[in-house]
């Protein structure tokens, strides 16, 4: 049996219905759940042993391959200390993807690079609130810059 995105529908859980676009929700959802779980510092293993599951039951939910259920994504949000929304936001739109389709090479969102998340944790590793703010400060303050700077003229070619 095939599935809205053209693969063959794996393991004992339920196929998604054709254009139901569910495959995508779980995908969005598990991608979040990585996120947040790369963002507090637990490895598959340990968010598995908190909630009750295998670390493959935990890989399989973070690629999208299996949904996560009500119950589930409740007990999920209260062991990562976010609101059940969390897993949603910024979650695809109709519109985003009718423009997907026609931009196939949309880039990587910022908050799934790794670069991003090397960057929360390192934020986050600085013990003193003051000394974190004063880095917040300055990340904000330098981008505003940036973004204000007026770009020097090109360079014309000599005659």
């Amino acid at each position: 049996m095939s599935n809205a995105s053209g693969s063959k529908h794996k393991g004992r859980g339920r196929a998604p219905k054709a254009g139901s676009g569910l495959d995508k929700v779980d995908e969005h959802v598990g991608s979040r759940l990585r996120l947040r779980r790369t963002l507090v510092g637990l490895s598959q293993t340990k968010l598995g042993e908190r909630v009750g599951l295998t670390f493959q039951q935990i890989q399989k939910y973070e690629k999208g391959g299996n949904g996560i259920a009500a119950s589930r994504l409740w007990q999920l949000a209260a062991v990562l200390d976010v609101p059940v929304s969390f897993f949603f936001d910024g979650i695809p739109t109709e519109d985003d993807r009718t423009a997907e389709a026609l931009d196939s090479g949309t880039p990587m969102p910022p908050l799934g690079r790794r670069e991003t998340l090397e960057l929360v944790k390192c934020y986050y590793r600085i013990k003193d609130p003051r000394v974190r703010r004063r880095v917040f400060d300055l990340v904000k303050a330098t981008v505003g810059a940036l973004e204000n700077a007026v770009a020097p003229p090109p360079v014309s070619d000599p005659p």
